[in-house]
């Protein structure tokens, strides 16, 4: 899927500026960093690709990995 140039626009001058926590990917999905998504404080259990918690994709688990 590919981004529309409302959505480039929106990435480039929004989210870029304001947070570097997240990307998009090659397929235009939003990727989420391990920075981001340890201030979630747990889990969401949806299989997120830099996932800091250990064991990963435990939803609600919020103990962190040693690497973090």
């Amino acid at each position: 899927m590919k981004k529309d140039w409302i959505q480039e626009i929106y990435f480039r001058d929004i989210i870029q500026k304001h947070v570097t926590e997240m990307y998009y990917d090659d397929n235009g999905n939003l990727v989420f960093t391990a920075e981001y998504l340890k201030k979630r404080s747990s889990c969401c259990g949806n299989g997120c690709k830099h996932c800091p918690f250990d064991p990963k994709h435990e939803k609600g688990n919020s103990k962190l990995g040693d690497i973090y």
